[in-house]
C-alpha cells in the first residue's frame, strides 16, 4: 500500500497526516499545515474517508478544509461537528487497501486511538519512532493538563498486545516513518515510559 505524508513539507509545526493510497483512499489525521489540501490533490481525485487518531489542534486543524474539498467521511472517537462514524476499541475500518483494528489508546488523550493492520501501525502520539527525546522507540508527552502517564503506560502495553509480528511499517504522528521490526520498537518505548521518568528535561 502506498502512504504519503501530505504535511511532510510543513513548515510550521503540524501532525503528520497520512495518505493511505489504493482501493479506499484514506487520510489518516489532517494535519495543521495551510495547502494540505492541495498535495491531496496532487495524488487522489477522491478521499473516502479521514480517521482521525485523536483532536488535538496540530491533528485536526485542517480538517474543514479537508471535508470542503472532499466528499469525505469522517470516522472519530469522540464527538466532532462533523463526524460520520464514531470509533470504538475493536471496531474495524478501512484505510487504502487494508483493514485496520481499532485500538483505544488514552494517555497522551483522552480520545486517542492507534490503528493496527497485518502490515501497519498508524500509531498518532502514542508511541513514535524518533521525536527528538528518544530515537528508535519514543512516547507521546503526558505533562499537560488531562494527560496521564500511567494511563499510556497501560495503552502501550494494549497496543503492543494487538501488535502482529507481521507489522512492518510504522505512521506515527510526529517523527519520521519506521520500516522494519515494529514489535521491537514499540517494547522499547513501553521500557522507557514505564520508567516514569519525565520525557522532557523541563517537564
Amino acid at each position: 500500500m502506498e502512504v504519503v505524508n501530505v504535511t511532510a513539507d510543513a513548515e510550521t509545526f503540524t501532525s503528520n497526516a497520512y495518505l493511505a493510497l489504493g482501493e479506499s483512499p484514506t487520510l489518516v489525521d489532517a494535519g495543521a499545515m495551510t495547502g494540505v489540501v492541495d498535495v491531496i490533490a496532487e495524488h487522489t481525485d477522491d478521499l473516502d474517508r479521514v480517521v482521525l487518531t485523536h483532536q488535538h489542534g496540530d491533528h485536526v486543524s485542517q480538517l474543514d478544509a479537508v471535508l470542503d474539498a472532499f466528499d469525505a467521511e469522517v470516522y472519530a472517537y469522540a464527538d466532532h461537528p462533523r463526524r460520520t462514524h464514531e470509533l470504538a476499541d475493536g471496531d474495524t475500518v478501512t484505510v487504502g487497501d487494508e483493514t485496520c483494528d481499532v485500538v483505544y489508546t488514552p494517555g497522551h488523550a483522552d480520545d486517542h486511538v492507534s490503528l493496527v493492520s497485518d502490515a501497519s501501525l498508524f500509531s498518532g502520539d502514542v508511541v513514535v519512532h524518533d521525536d527528538g527525546a528518544f530515537d528508535d522507540g519514543s512516547f507521546g508527552r503526558t505533562d499537560m493538563a488531562g494527560q496521564s502517564r500511567e494511563r499510556l503506560v497501560e495503552s502501550i502495553a494494549d497496543l503492543l498486545e494487538r501488535l502482529s509480528g507481521s507489522v512492518e511499517h510504522m505512521y506515527s504522528g510526529h517523527g519520521g516513518v519506521f520500516e522494519g521490526d515494529v514489535r521491537s520498537v514499540v517494547e522499547r518505548a513501553l521500557e522507557r515510559a514505564e520508567r516514569r521518568e519525565p520525557k522532557y528535561p523541563d517537564e
